[in-house]
Formats: C-alpha cells, sequence, structure tokens
C-alpha cells in the first residue's frame, strides 16, 4: 500500500470518531505532497514505517488551536505541532487580522523564552533529517519578525546575541509602554521542555477574547501563502529594532511603585527562576525594592531543558520544583522562597512556619495578596475591586468581602478575562456588577498562581505579587508571626475554604475524544449525588440564559466548555477541559463557617474535600469506560490516565508480588516507571502510599515498599 492507505488501515484501528481520521488524512496527504513542507517528509513516513498510529493521528487530525492562553503545545511534525510553519501561518495571520483592524504604521513587541526542542519525549526517528530539532524560542521569534517585516510591520525585540529575555509580563508592559499594535511571546510557560508556543497579545497588553480571539483564529486558518522577508533582511530594512533600556527600566520601576510598605523589608527571600526568565523580573524587582534576595544558583542558569528541576516541569503549582530552594533557605536562614515559571507571569512561595517550611497554593497566595491589598491601600471614600475567574477559591471572594470590596468572581479561566475588566473600568467604569475605575481595581487573581496589582500590565505578573507577598511576610515577622499565622487568622475572620485540583491528562487524538465525551456525557446526564452529597444545582457555563449570555464564537463556546456542580454542605465541583494541555480539570472546593479552632476546620474541611474530588474523578472516568480505584487516583497529576491505568492492573500487583517472592526489583521497577516521566518514582509516591493503606499488604511488602519509594 502506499503511505496514505497505510496510515487510513492503522488510524482504522485506534478506535476514534471518523471525523478525526479525516481530518488527519486531509492533512497528512498535504504535508506529504507540498514541495515547501518536503523537509517533514522523512519523519513522516518514518511514523508510517514504524506503525505509530497515535502519534501520527496526533501530529495531523487538527491545527493545532488557540486555547485560554494562545496557541501552544508539543514541538514537532505536522499542523498540531508547534513548527515554523505553525509559527509563520499564525503570524501571517495576525499581520492580517491587524491590517483589517487598525490603520496606519503598524508595530508589533515579540518576546521569547529559554526553550530549545531536543525531543526529550523521544518521538522521532534519529536516522532521518529533522527540521525542528534544536529549534530555540528565538529561532522561532526571528521567523515571526521576517513575516512580520514582510508584510509591512515593525517588531520591537531583543538584539540578536543578547543575553536577556523578555518574560510575559514585561511584554504586556513593552506594548503599552511604546504604544505598539500587538505582540507575539514565543513561549510555553510552564508546559513539559519539547512544548513551545504563541501567545498573541492585542494592543492593550492583553490576549483578545471572543468573539475577537476567533476572528484571529479564522485569519489563520485562512492563510494559503507566508510571506517573509528573513530576519538578516528585516533588520537591514529597519523593520526590526532592538528594544532600548528604557522599556525594562520603566517595567522594573513599574513594579518598584506598586509597594503598599516601603519600610517592610525584614523577610528574607530565597528565589528560583527554575532555569526560566524571572531573574530579569522578580528577582530584579525584590531586589531592588530592598528586600536581601539569595538566587538559588544551580536553576538558575537560563536552560529550556530544565535540567535541575523535578520531572523537567518548571511549575511553581508543583511543590517539589522548589525543593533545592527550600534547603538553600535552610542554610541561609531565609524567611520565604519564591520561583517562577520560565516567562515569569506564575509566582509560587513556600514560607518558613513552626520549625518546616509551608508550600502556598496559588489559592492562598490569592487570598493573601488580596488581603494584603485592601489592609494596606483602601482608599477613603471609595470602594475597592477585586477580579477573580470562578474557579479560583471563595476564600478570595470572602477576604474581599470582609474588607467591603466589590468582588467580580465568575469568570471564565484565562487572565485576558481579568485584562478585559481593567479595559471596562477604564473605558466605561464597571465590569459585570462593580462600578469604578482603574484607581479602584486592588487585584487579579486566578488559582493557578497568577496575580496581578498593576493596571499598566494586562496580564498576569509575578514581580507585583512577589513584592506584596514580601511585604506582607515583613509585617508579620515584625509582630513574631509568618505568612501561615496571617493565612490562619483570614480563616479566623473569614471561615475555611479547601480547594482540590485534580488534572486527568488524557493525550494524543484518542485522548481528546474522551475529553470530549466526558464533557458530553456529564453536561446530558449530570449526576444528581457526588460522593454521597446531593446536587443541589447544576450550571452549564455555555447556556445562553445564563450569566455569559449567547455564544458569541467558536472560541467562546470552547471557554465556556465549564459545568458547575453545587453541592449540600456548602460544597462545589467544576469540570472543564484544559484550553492549552490534553487534560481535563476538576476543582472541587468544601467552604466552612468561621471557627477559632482552625486545625479542626482544616482536618475536616480537607478529608471532605479530597474525598469528594476523587469520587467525581472516577465517576467521569467511567464515562469512557476507564475504571481506576481511588488509590491510583492519587499518583501525580503530572501521569497521564493511562499510566495511571497501567499503575492499578499491572505495576502494583506485579511489584507487590516480586516483593512477596524476595526478587530484585529496582531494575524492572525503573524500567515500568520510565514511561511515567522523569522522576518516576516521585510521581507514583502517593499512589503507592494510598495503595499501602487501601490493601493493607504484609509488613515485609509494606515495609519493602517504604524503602523503594522514601515514604
Amino acid at each position: 500500500m502506499n503511505p496514505m492507505d497505510r496510515a487510513a488501515s492503522g488510524f482504522a484501528t485506534l478506535g476514534v470518531a471518523e471525523a478525526f481520521t479525516r481530518s488527519a488524512l486531509q492533512h497528512l496527504g498535504r504535508w506529504l505532497e507540498d514541495e515547501a513542507l518536503s523537509a517533514y517528509r522523512g519523519q513522516i513516513l518514518a511514523m508510517i514505517d514504524g506503525g505509530r498510529w497515535d502519534l501520527l493521528l496526533d501530529c495531523f487530525y487538527q491545527v493545532i488551536p488557540f486555547g485560554t492562553g494562545g496557541r501552544r503545545g508539543p514541538v514537532g511534525v505536522g499542523p498540531n505541532r508547534i513548527n515554523p510553519y505553525t509559527i509563520a501561518t499564525s503570524i501571517q495571520g495576525h499581520c492580517a487580522y491587524l491590517k483589517a483592524r487598525r490603520e496606519g504604521a503598524l508595530s508589533v513587541v515579540v518576546a521569547y523564552d529559554v526553550r530549545r526542542f531536543q525531543d526529550a519525549r523521544g518521538h522521532y526517528d534519529p536516522s532521518q533529517p529533522n527540521p525542528v530539532l534544536g529549534l530555540s524560542s528565538r529561532d522561532f521569534a526571528e521567523i515571526a519578525a521576517g513575516v512580520y517585516a514582510a508584510n509591512g510591520v515593525t517588531v520591537h525585540m531583543l538584539a540578536r546575541g543578547s543575553s536577556a529575555y523578555l518574560s510575559t509580563p514585561e511584554l504586556s508592559f513593552a506594548i503599552r509602554y511604546l504604544g505598539a499594535d500587538g505582540g507575539l511571546n514565543v513561549s510555553a510557560s510552564h508546559n513539559p521542555a519539547d512544548d513551545n508556543g504563541a501567545k498573541i497579545y492585542n494592543h492593550l497588553g492583553g490576549q483578545e477574547i471572543p468573539p475577537h480571539d476567533e476572528a484571529l483564529a479564522d485569519e489563520v486558518l485562512r492563510v494559503t501563502e507566508v510571506a517573509s522577508l528573513g530576519y538578516p533582511a528585516a533588520v537591514e530594512a529597519g523593520l526590526v529594532r532592538a528594544l532600548t533600556d528604557d522599556v525594562h527600566a520603566g517595567y522594573i520601576a513599574e513594579n518598584l511603585s506598586l509597594s503598599l510598605a516601603p519600610k517592610a523589608r525584614s523577610a528574607r527571600v530565597v528565589f528560583t527562576n527554575l532555569h526560566g526568565t524571572a531573574d530579569t523580573t522578580v528577582l530584579e524587582v525584590l531586589r531592588a525594592a530592598g528586600f536581601d534576595v539569595t538566587l538559588e544558583p544551580v536553576a538558575a542558569e537560563h536552560d529550556g531543558s530544565f535540567p535541575h528541576v523535578p520531572f523537567g516541569i518548571p511549575n511553581p503549582e508543583v511543590p517539589q520544583s522548589m525543593d533545592r530552594a527550600v534547603a538553600l533557605a535552610d542554610e541561609v536562614g531565609a524567611d520565604l522562597v519564591m520561583s517562577c515559571d520560565p516567562d515569569a507571569d506564575r509566582l509560587g512561595v513556600v514560607a518558613r512556619h513552626g520549625g518546616g517550611w509551608r508550600f502556598l497554593t496559588g489559592n492562598e497566595m490569592a487570598a493573601l495578596t488580596v488581603h494584603h491589598g485592601l489592609v494596606r491601600r483602601r482608599a477613603v471614600g471609595r470602594r475597592p475591586i477585586v477580579i477573580k475567574t470562578e474557579v479560583t477559591s471563595s476564600l478570595v471572594s470572602r477576604v474581599a468581602r470582609h474588607h467591603g470590596a466589590q468582588v467580580v468572581g465568575h469568570l471564565l479561566v484565562g487572565f485576558k478575562y481579568i485584562g478585559e475588566g481593567l479595559r471596562l473600568l477604564d473605558d466605561v467604569g464597571g465590569f459585570y456588577s462593580a462600578e469604578g475605575t482603574l484607581e479602584d481595581f486592588v487585584a487579579g487573581v486566578e488559582e493557578s498562581h497568577g496575580v496581578l496589582v498593576s493596571t499598566e500590565i494586562r496580564d498576569k505578573d509575578a514581580a507585583g505579587g512577589a513584592v506584596w507577598l514580601a511585604e506582607a511576610a515583613s509585617l508579620a515577622k515584625a509582630e513574631g508571626r509568618t505568612l501561615v499565622d496571617v493565612l490562619e487568622q483570614i480563616w479566623r475572620d473569614v471561615g475555611y475554604v479547601r480547594n482540590t485540583l485534580v488534572s486527568t491528562v488524557m493525550r494524543g487524538a484518542t485522548g481528546r475524544d474522551r475529553i470530549v465525551k466526558i464533557q458530553t456525557a456529564m453536561r446530558a446526564a449530570p449526576p444528581r449525588r457526588i460522593g454521597g452529597r446531593k446536587v443541589l444545582a447544576f450550571h452549564d457555563r455555555a447556556d445562553a440564559q445564563g450569566p455569559f449570555g449567547r455564544i458569541r464564537s467558536g472560541t467562546d463556546a470552547a471557554s465556556r466548555d465549564v459545568l458547575v456542580f453545587e453541592l449540600e454542605g456548602d460544597a462545589r465541583l467544576i469540570l472543564r477541559p484544559s484550553g492549552t494541555e490534553p487534560k481535563n480539570k476538576v476543582y472541587a472546593e468544601v467552604a466552612l463557617p468561621p471557627r477559632d479552632d482552625v486545625a479542626e476546620a482544616v482536618q475536616e474541611a480537607d478529608a471532605i474535600c479530597d474525598e469528594l474530588a476523587r469520587s467525581f474523578v472516577g465517576l467521569m472516568l467511567q464515562q469512557v469506560g476507564i475504571d481506576l480505584p481511588p488509590w491510583a487516583i492519587t499518583v501525580s497529576d503530572l501521569v497521564p490516565v493511562e499510566r495511571k491505568q497501567h499503575f492499578a492492573d499491572e505495576l502494583m500487583p506485579g511489584l507487590a508480588q516480586r516483593l512477596s517472592e524476595g526478587e530484585a526489583v529496582e531494575p524492572w521497577l525503573d524500567d515500568q516507571l520510565a514511561p511515567y516521566g522523569r522522576d518516576g518514582r516521585v510521581l507514583v509516591r502517593a499512589g503507592v502510599r494510598a495503595w499501602i493503606g487501601a490493601t493493607a499488604p504484609t509488613d515485609g511488602v509494606a515495609d519493602a515498599l517504604r524503602g523503594l519509594f522514601a515514604l
């Protein structure tokens, strides 16, 4: 058979929706026939020859979409991957979008992070030419600059050879500072090392919301030819201009101006940029503000393979990402550890407390940030405004209302919606139920460690949040307290709220099919009871009768694919597919009224919330024929569902049997865990602990497991 027929036969064995295979074959035919794409042909044929149908289908079944964070995903071959073709067509479409909406000379700011594609997942044939191997974010940025220039759009970016980087928040600031018409950041934020992406920004320094983002996506889909001047020629023509030092100085000055307690500088900080760009933002800002900051040296080097980050995933939402910095903080006697993802928009914090260290969740950081902002800056005669997404803890709303603030708390996921709130406050003096101006804005927060406290930036910015939290820690330190003490007092004042997030990674076209089926099934027949609790109300955010009105575009429909279940006992569950990663996300919350005994409240709500989350995930997965025991669900959310199934069905039974028979298991175990990802034993540690509790193995097996997994 010819390659196309072999691919069609291979796809037929996967059992996915016919629409996926039909679309994949259409795209595959073009990529095999188009001479402009001939550099990819060897890798495509190698996938066909190797019968790698799952990978091939995932590479070709769709054009990589725009999600809540823009266009993001694995670097690789095909239209559903980040590569020179998908970057160039994205930028050609952006040029058309800009020209249709803005008159006169156009300019953009282009930024990039530290990434370089090394095929860490081993997806591609090393014996064949690979046009994406070794491509860095800077390489993609130069490709984009050449396309912008060929379309007459002036590009502002760092000069070739510069050792600096431009983070997401600084890009947002630079667009506004320079009066540019838009911007681009080549980054995959906190994703694994082999991913990259294109975040496209508007003239306000934010990302477009529906329906404008769909208009942009439509322009990209209409692209049939790409004009490119090439980076060197674009520079020579004066269409690529080096960013000047005043832009960076202005960004630093803006964050310094946000200080609410300029004399509160006693908290000592250890900071880790996790090999990313935040040494040019958070580190500089904190030091310029007067804080004593020690940079963790091992992960300080700009390195897109993230070699010294556990699991290879530079995400401050993952507590282990800060383990090395916490050890250093013990050595130097620091009070706080802070970290950022590679594009410096998300902030991680670990606080010293009670002789040890306490990781702060994104929801807890959001509540502390809002508390600090309202206590320190509430203006007489004005009603401050706090903005948050719906999946962010109701603790934030409780804190805001406790201090007399207005709250817009039901927004869809994506910081672009918070940026839109700032635009409306500026333009019309109101945003949903809140009335006021930009002067009333205190903070915009989201549970995924995103904070914004400046009105001159329209995306999350870790630097401003870092200043406020370091100040709050300093003020607490002066009273002999810690940030955790402040948090516990908040719970006493407004009540304790437990939030649990469980993600179920389902990769490839098969995974995408499952994600769609789960949403469809749960929407069509929402459960009446979850985890033994009655569902009091069900909200489908795609409902035209709901708070967001009619569906305005396909991108709006995608953003509103959110299902909310209100349960008895002041609990709720929210289900949505991620807009930028192949996963479902389940957000569970249990809220209690104020009580003096915080420890009792924490124990009660945590147990209820975690059980609700596990029950719901199990129910959700059953919709697509996946039956995981509760202990397998506790395996790290970084592990795909099919690996969790392997953990339940094969790894733990096989490991227990080998241990009971006295066999040497370490080589076998490491081989079994290799597909789980870097640091496999750490990834499954919680699942092993839960398995021991659920199955009560012999003392010998239990002790051996504790030794193998450092329990």
